[in-house]
């Protein structure tokens, strides 16, 4: 069997297990192990795994994931979501669908503190589903703004994913950070005229909230003061070389728990829950990593990326034809797999590939501008049937609504995505600009 061959029979192998229902990280591990135990032989396996396992996980570059994951920990457990959205809410619930881009605005706001999708989504939506309710709006429009605003968690720095990314593409995670505040700004906004859109076509869907006044509105924004002040010092101080991406995590987590005990009350008992629920998350997060590692070394024994390289550079397609492909291949797999395992599978085949391509910037500029592009490709994968985790996430809250009704919900902002995604791709200065600004 050759290299390539050996290659795709791991990758089908891998889809029969996901397919069967086994964990992602166990399929790739499975995969992986017996994989590079076929083609290297048994022996090199163990001494792989005796020292590589070690050295993967030594790393400190690695220490940013629970520190960002802890600080959303210590964000949701403060109520920052509830003061995020009530300021929202105040200036925009009294338009029509306003209540749903209130909890877009929020979802974006907290998704700065938080860093995770999921953890966004069922945040907010325990804040703003009942009042969406209170206010008649339908249960697409209720549920679909949160799912399709939960994403943007994934997207707005700090993220754990844009960590992981820089990580693997050994790009700065400061300059991800800034890459990523444009697009995830221009998602925000895009959601929020698709609602307006929406119940333009259905006006019944999102009636009005009544008005609060300016006096309402200068107290919730009174509230967000300290929100803004831990993203601002967290994004600020890692771009401005006061401290590196791992202190810039501690300090935001430090100041996340800071307001948890003030603002939150938390006490020793909310303290164990936070540390309990970033060991689980880390660990969910590290054990993938371990399986993509493990699969990526039998790919590389196989020679499938070098391979693949090779072929697309001698194809003569273009470079947009080749993006093009691999952005259509993550929509594909968006639908079936989970945003963390798809990228962590993946970017280790693709970015040689972009990066090897001419785009008329250089490679630094060219792995940042794809790595935004992946990550928000991956975000459309949570909303985008017939997983959509944070839709499952969302109507598991709304049990009234059926699931069909949800999925109904997100298609509006599922093309305020494409439209954005080919925004990125003819424009990448939108990506870049700002890191060219600040550099």
């Amino acid at each position: 069997m050759t290299g390539i061959a050996a290659g795709l029979t791991g990758f089908a192998v891998l889809l029969g297990l996901m397919a069967i229902r086994i964990p992602i990280a166990v399929a790739m591990l499975a995969v992986g192990i017996g994989g590079y135990g076929l083609v290297n032989g048994w022996m090199p396996l163990l001494a792989y795994l005796k020292t590589n396992t070690y050295y993967q996980f030594s790393t400190y570059s690695l220490s940013v994931i629970p520190l960002f994951v802890l600080m959303g920990e210590f964000a949701t457990h403060a109520g920052m979501s509830r003061a995020l959205y009530r300021a929202a809410a105040a200036f925009l619930g009294h338009l029509r669908g306003g209540l749903a881009m209130a909890s877009i605005g929020g979802c974006a706001a907290f998704g700065a503190i938080c860093g995770s999708s999921l953890a966004t989504a069922a945040t907010m939506g325990q804040v703003a589903l009942p009042e969406m309710r209170r206010y008649n709006y339908s249960g697409a429009l209720s549920t679909g703004s949160l799912a399709a605003g939960g994403t943007l968690g994934i997207l707005i720095p700090p993220s754990v994913i844009l960590v992981l990314y820089a990580l693997m593409a050994e790009q700065n995670i400061a300059k991800m950070f800034v890459a990523a505040m444009i697009p995830g700004i221009i998602a925000a906004i895009g959601y929020m005229i698709a609602v307006a859109v929406y119940v333009r076509i259905r006006p019944g869907e999102g009636p009005a909230a009544p008005a609060a006044s300016w006096t309402e509105r200068l107290a919730s924004l009174r509230e967000t003061w300290s929100i803004i002040l831990i993203f601002g010092v967290v994004v600020v101080g890692m771009y401005g070389g006061w401290f590196t991406p791992t202190e810039g995590a501690a300090v935001g987590a430090f100041g996340a728990f800071v307001l948890a005990v003030l603002h939150g009350g938390m006490r020793m008992g909310g303290l164990i829950t936070c540390l309990q629920g970033t060991a689980k998350t880390s660990a969910m997060i590290f054990l993938i990593m371990l399986g993509a590692e493990m699969f990526n070394a039998f790919l590389s024994a196989t020679q499938t990326p070098m391979l693949a390289a090779t072929m697309i550079a001698e194809s003569g397609l273009s470079p947009m034809m080749v993006l093009a492909a691999i952005l259509l291949l993550y929509l594909a797999m968006g639908c079936v797999m989970d945003s963390m395992s798809m990228l962590l599978l993946t970017i280790p085949i693709f970015y040689p590939i972009i990066a090897g391509l001419d785009f008329g910037m250089s490679r630094e500029d060219t792995l940042i501008w794809f790595g935004i592009l992946a990550v928000v490709v991956v975000e459309v994968g949570l909303i985008t049937p017939p997983v959509g985790m944070n839709v499952f996430v969302i109507n598991g809250m709304a049990r009234d609504v059926p699931m069909w009704e949800s999925f109904r919900g997100v298609m509006p902002f599922l093309i305020s995505d494409i439209l954005r995604i080919l925004l990125l791709v003819a424009f990448p200065a939108i990506t870049l600009g700002l890191v060219r600004a600040l550099g």
